[in-house]
């Protein structure tokens, strides 16, 4: 019989991105390229609300360089709906559309939906340990 890796309960300190051996699906929705600069702006507001909604995502996010991460988790992202560009490391693009998937292994990365629609991406997120 084999045997799963989690028992299906809730973890004792949950994340957003999970710990190695860690999961997590879901989907997020990137607002289209149409937002005014004050629409954009993030409020203070807005970022505890992110803390309490998302713990850990503030921590991975590169100031300097909105949208860029990099987790320490193996992810398959699935484009549901709309368009967006996959910003990688080295600073290549890869406009990906409605049925394109992709995985990334711990890559550094940022979603950048320029498009006048929505683009909605379901996400599993499986735990890794990153090797020096």
């Amino acid at each position: 019989m084999a045997e799963l890796p989690s028992d299906g309960g809730a973890p004792l300190q949950p994340r957003y991105f999970p710990a190695k051996n860690g999961f997590r699906f879901g989907f997020f929705t990137l607002p289209p390229a149409t937002k005014t600069r004050s629409e954009r702006i993030v409020t203070a507001t807005a970022l505890e609300e992110m803390q309490e909604k998302l713990p850990g995502m503030m921590d991975v996010l590169e100031p300097d360089h909105p949208g860029m991460h990099m987790t320490d988790t193996v992810d398959f992202d699935v484009v549901i709906s709309g368009e967006v560009y996959l910003e990688l490391d080295d600073g290549a693009e890869v406009l990906l559309k409605a049925g394109d998937c992709v995985i990334q292994n711990g890559t550094r990365h940022a979603w950048r939906n320029r498009s006048a629609e929505k683009c909605v991406i379901a996400v599993t997120l499986v735990g890794a340990e990153r090797k020096p």
